[in-house]
């Protein structure tokens, strides 16, 4: 079957993703001691640059469970909800708009199925990837997906559009926003402990799109070659809950209901 260049974390090992056209199948895979390995499948198109001016699509979520109730949002002082910037599902742009202040700071509340997580996004040390996730989240892109890649010991990854459809189960892992950016790489902090939020990329540092990851424990050997752009600040026990898609006891991904995005008064 001919497959796309994913953005995954596969086994004890991050790959990442590009563009939604057919492609040399390539996935790289980070292994544990940071070398990437690669394997070549069919040949296809090279990846087409991003259109001039926006193209939206507009597909539909997966079918929104009914999640445990929303405890994180209320518990929030001194931040306020960030008005969405499109009242349905967006899932295809050129690129990113300027959406957010760096100097403020940036909170995620991440509603899954398992209950809610609230992340700390890093603005000042990420701004680019800080900004494309609030960018995303606002037009509701990440509505209804799934963490298609949960490894025990290594990380729960999401954020591929695809995901929200289970008929294109064979492609998760290789969708992503339309655009591409550079990773943050040089920026002081590193995957040494649970509950670091990162982006997934592929061999290059420009392949950064919307699949993000979340660590289930130290993995340190990403540092610096991977964005570390925020961090748990509650729900890591949800993290850990969600079900595994490799090895023993491999079921069926979460969804991820829907993000919402909180800034500092």
């Amino acid at each position: 079957m001919l497959k796309r260049l994913p953005l995954v974390l596969t086994g004890l090992s991050l790959a990442a993703c590009a563009p939604t056209m057919p492609a040399v199948t390539r996935t790289y895979t980070l292994q544990p001691n940071g070398t990437l390995a690669a394997t070549t499948s069919t040949p296809a198109t090279a990846p087409a640059a991003p259109t001039p001016a926006p193209a939206a699509d507009r597909a539909p979520a997966a079918p929104v469970t009914a999640p445990p109730a929303n405890t994180a949002a209320g518990a929030m002082p001194g931040f306020a909800a960030v008005p969405d910037l499109s009242s349905t599902r967006v899932t295809t742009f050129a690129r990113a708009e300027q959406v957010i202040d760096p100097a403020r700071t940036y909170r995620a509340v991440l509603n899954t199925a398992k209950g809610d997580v609230v992340l700390e996004l890093n603005a000042k040390a990420a701004p680019v990837a800080v900004n494309n996730f609030v960018f995303l989240a606002l037009n509701h892109f990440y509505d209804g997906t799934r963490f298609h890649r949960v490894i025990e010991g290594f990380v729960a990854q999401g954020g591929d559009p695809q995901s929200s459809n289970p008929a294109l189960q064979s492609q998760w892992g290789t969708g992503g926003p339309g655009y591409s950016f550079a990773a943050e790489v040089n920026n002081g902090l590193r995957f040494d402990r649970a509950g670091v939020l990162g982006m997934a990329r592929s061999a290059s540092l420009d392949s950064q799109g919307s699949q993000f990851y979340i660590t289930l424990a130290p993995a340190d050997f990403l540092s610096g070659q991977y964005t570390v752009f925020g961090q748990v600040l509650s729900g890591q026990d949800v993290v850990n809950s969600l079900t595994r898609t490799e090895g023993a006891g491999a079921g069926q991904p979460d969804v991820l209901n829907t993000v919402q995005i909180y800034v500092s008064q």
